[in-house]
This record gives C-alpha cells, sequence and structure tokens, in this order.
C-alpha cells in the first residue's frame, strides 16, 4: 500500500512540474519582451499618441502626403488617398513621386471626395502610424475604430507657424528630424530674402497688383482673389484693391467693376484658370480692354499653388516671380526660373519640374488674355 501511495504521489510530481513548465512557456510567447518597443509624441492637436519607436509604414491622409515628401519619408508610404491616385502636374510633390505610391491601397476618400478615411482598408493595411490634417474628434475616432495610432497635423499656412509645427511633428513621428529642420529653415530664409528686398520701398513708388483668377473651392475667372494674398504679402505689394496688411488670408470674389475702378498696373492670373477668364473675355471684351494692365501689356502667370492644401514650393517660385515683375532692379540678380529649380530641387529633389511646367504651358511669362 505503502509503495503504490508512494508512486501516486510520484506522478503527481511529475504532472506539476509539466504544468509549471507548460506554463512557463506560455509566458514567454505574451511576455512583455516581444512587445514593439513604443514611444509617446504630442500632435497637432495636443494629443498624446503612443507610437512605435521606429515607424517603418505610415498611410497619410488629408494633406499627410504633401508633408513625407518634403520630409523625404515618401518610401515610408504603404496606402494612399484616392485623389493622389490622380497624376496632377500642378499639386507638385504628387507629380514628382506619384511612382512611388500609385500601386498603393487605397486607405481614403481625399481631394475634392473630402476627407473620409477607408476604416477596413486601413486595418487591412496595418500601419505603424496615419498621419493627417484631422480635428481632434476625428482623429479620435479612427484610433478608436482601427486600433491604429493617429498623429495630427495642421493643413498649414504659408509662411505661418503651424507649418513648422505639423514638420516638426511628421520629422519626430518618421525619424526625420534633421531634414525637416533644414526644410523649416529653408522656407524661413525665403521668407526673409523676400522681405529684405522689398521692405524698404515706398509705397508710392511701387505699381498697384492685383492677383485674380485664384483658385479656392474650384477655379475662378479674373472675379477669384484673395485679401492678403500670401506671395503679395511676401514681397510687400501694394494692392491695387484689398488693404495688403497682413493678417489672414481670406478668398473673395470681386465685382468686375471693382476691379475696373482700381484699375490695377499689374494683373497676376494663375493660367489653370485661364479658360475661365477668356471665356469671360469672350461675353464682356470691353471690360477686359478697359483694363490698364491689358493695355500695357502688363498680365503675368501667377501659378496656383492651391492644389489639395498648399503647394509651399510653387508658393515660393511664385513670390520670386512676381518679385522680379513688380520690382525688376530688387530681383534683378536672381532669374526667377533659375530660382524656381533651386527650389523645386530643395523640396522635392526634383532638377526638371519647372522645365515640365513650362513645357506644358504653365511656366512663367506675360498672358495674352482672349487668345
Amino acid at each position: 500500500m505503502m509503495e503504490k501511495t508512494k508512486r501516486i504521489i510520484a506522478v503527481m510530481v511529475c504532472i506539476v512540474g509539466m504544468i509549471v513548465t507548460l506554463v512557463g512557456c506560455g509566458s514567454t510567447t505574451t511576455g512583455t519582451n516581444d512587445k514593439k518597443p513604443m514611444r509617446t509624441i504630442v500632435d497637432a492637436c495636443g494629443r498624446e499618441v503612443e507610437i512605435p519607436a521606429q515607424v517603418k509604414s505610415v498611410v497619410p491622409l488629408a494633406n499627410g502626403l504633401r508633408y513625407l515628401c518634403y520630409a523625404q519619408a515618401q518610401d515610408l508610404v504603404v496606402g494612399i488617398e484616392k485623389g493622389e491616385k490622380e497624376h496632377e502636374l500642378v499639386k507638385a510633390y504628387n507629380w514628382v513621386y506619384y511612382d512611388t505610391w500609385k500601386d498603393k491601397p487605397i486607405a481614403g476618400e481625399g481631394g475634392s471626395g473630402g476627407y473620409k478615411p477607408y476604416i477596413e482598408q486601413i486595418v487591412e493595411i496595418n500601419p505603424d502610424v496615419v498621419i493627417c490634417a484631422y480635428t481632434k474628434d476625428a482623429a479620435d475616432d479612427l484610433q478608436q475604430k482601427s486600433g491604429i495610432p493617429v498623429v495630427t497635423i495642421h493643413s498649414g499656412t504659408l509662411f505661418q507657424e503651424n507649418y513648422e509645427q505639423s514638420l516638426r511633428i511628421v520629422g519626430e513621428v518618421c525619424g526625420k528630424e534633421k531634414r525637416c529642420e533644414e526644410v523649416i529653415q529653408y522656407i524661413r530664409d525665403v521668407k526673409e530674402d523676400l522681405n529684405r528686398r522689398t521692405k524698404e520701398i515706398k509705397d508710392e513708388e511701387k505699381p498697384s497688383v492685383y492677383a485674380g483668377a485664384v483658385s479656392f473651392s474650384g477655379g475662378h475667372g479674373i472675379e477669384g482673389s484673395m485679401k492678403n494674398f500670401p506671395p503679395l504679402v511676401a514681397i510687400n505689394a501694394k494692392s491695387a484693391i484689398l488693404p495688403n496688411e497682413g493678417g489672414k488670408t481670406q478668398a473673395v470674389n470681386l465685382d468686375p467693376e471693382e476691379i475696373l475702378n482700381k484699375n490695377p498696373d499689374i494683373i497676376f492670373l494663375d493660367p489653370n484658370n485661364l479658360s475661365l477668364v477668356n471665356k469671360d473675355y469672350a461675353k464682356n471684351p470691353s471690360f477686359y480692354k478697359s483694363l490698364k494692365a491689358v493695355q500695357k501689356d502688363q498680365v503675368y502667370t501667377m501659378l496656383g499653388y492651391n492644389w489639395y492644401h498648399t503647394n509651399v514650393e510653387i508658393a515660393m517660385a511664385d513670390c520670386y516671380y512676381a518679385g522680379s515683375v513688380v520690382y525688376p532692379k530688387q530681383f534683378a540678380d536672381i532669374p526667377s526660373e533659375k530660382k524656381a529649380a533651386e527650389i523645386f530641387q530643395f523640396m522635392l529633389g526634383s532638377d526638371n519640374y519647372y522645365e515640365q511646367l513650362k513645357e506644358h504651358g504653365f511656366g512663367f511669362g506675360k498672358i495674352k488674355i482672349g487668345e
């Protein structure tokens, strides 16, 4: 009996040992040692977001893709918005890097379709992080439903601090801090250079300037303009229509009579919308022929830079070209086409983007309305 009891005890000990061993093995597979290292960042909405220590894949939404291109992080993109499938020449980053993501899965609507994310597709793509210019509530909702970290940025305003903040956030997320600081400094240098060249010129020595056919919520004819239009503010131009005192930029549709009453010395038009201007010219040629700038052949291109948010590189190139037209003396040392090529090279790594613009009829130069 005693021997039998000893054998039972021995078997039980073995069983307990096996259980302990199995439990031990199980704890190894589910323990913290195999978890991906994480870190916490603060996004543009002030949200604390936990993301992988090393981000290797990103789904950019609502202007996120443009920032990634400026940061030289386009190779991290694993999904894009539907709107980015359209190869658009005047959306510079899209044109230059299109082949990088043209075959990537679609993760949201984007473009004119709005900012709707495709949550099921995002979950299937399973990126390390989503970067987007969403509101706090929209970002929280996407993160909760997808289970994927969502980092917000600002849409960004040309030459403003919120652009710098967004670049820094993208740099921190993607490990591109040095590059993003270089971009920030480059934009600052451009702003300072433009101001240095023009700040001492007295208003009475400046020609009056008007920027028309500006795109906002779609294309517009000559009546489409902006209060405090950034390229004109940057070169301290004298606006013919609206006070050029800085402050918030606001899109406006002007009455043609107001344009005629002010009768600007120089007019800039977006060649993207020239067909709308020419269509209106066919209906009312007397209005255009009465404009001083038309009579004196002082109508020039101002390439639209607002195409699914701000194409900063195009805007900066516009500033230098506008400066060369409005203040030939102050910009005589810096050919605008050469400067545009330099800007596109630095911002997007493209040495021929301006030439492609020119080949497609979007280069800098005079415009003949009605032709």
